[in-house]
């Protein structure tokens, strides 16, 4: 067999070959791994919503999006209406490093029974915190807060929360996800 030419259109032939083949490849391995993936996505929302709403069982009665204009911008809320209360997944575009997603529990009265972090692209270390530092007995504490009594923005800017420490883009976007849900979870009520 005759070794090819090094010119300029044997290497494409042999670039775009490689690239066919392995874009085969990859689109193989994500239809292959995709039902597992979508049953662990399941399976971490379904936890979500317990630890939310801060029960053991929760039986999810209602799901429902809603599509809301924020700054100019469509984004989209899941409402989950449950037994043990409502808790609405919102997203902030305006993290550290880009979309903070969070799912917040709220009672009957809009109080904060629990939330946690689904997405985020935040500094590990740092914004990272997150997912620690509004919890209960923390330094930033959100729960047992209700939105329209209390002022959820940091305490820089005049609110209740203080701010994670050398974090505070990632403290301001993650309370703006929580009332917006808040918000919304009013609006649909």
């Amino acid at each position: 067999m005759e070794k090819l030419k090094s010119n300029l259109q044997n290497m494409v032939i042999v670039l775009v070959a490689v690239a066919v083949i392995c874009g085969g490849l990859l689109a193989f391995v994500n239809q292959a791994t995709k039902p597992a993936i979508d049953k662990q996505a399941e399976k971490t929302l379904a936890d979500g919503i317990k630890a939310v709403l801060a029960a053991d069982q929760v039986t999810v009665q209602d799901t429902k999006e809603v599509t809301r204009n924020i700054d100019g911008k469509d984004q989209v809320f899941v409402i989950y209406t449950t037994d043990k209360g409502t808790a609405v997944q919102s997203t902030d575009p305006n993290g550290f490093g880009g979309n903070l997603k969070v799912l917040v529990g709220f009672d009957e009265n809009g109080v904060i029974l629990g939330y946690t972090v689904l997405e985020h692209a935040e500094t590990p270390g740092l914004g990272a915190k997150a997912s620690d530092w509004f919890q209960k007995e923390q330094p930033g504490c959100i729960v047992g807060m209700n939105p329209a009594e209390s002022n959820l923005t940091v305490s820089k800017d005049g609110g209740e929360i203080d701010a994670i420490t050398a974090s505070t883009i990632t403290s301001r976007s993650f309370l703006r996800a929580v009332q917006q849900a808040f918000n919304t979870f009013k609006e649909n009520k």
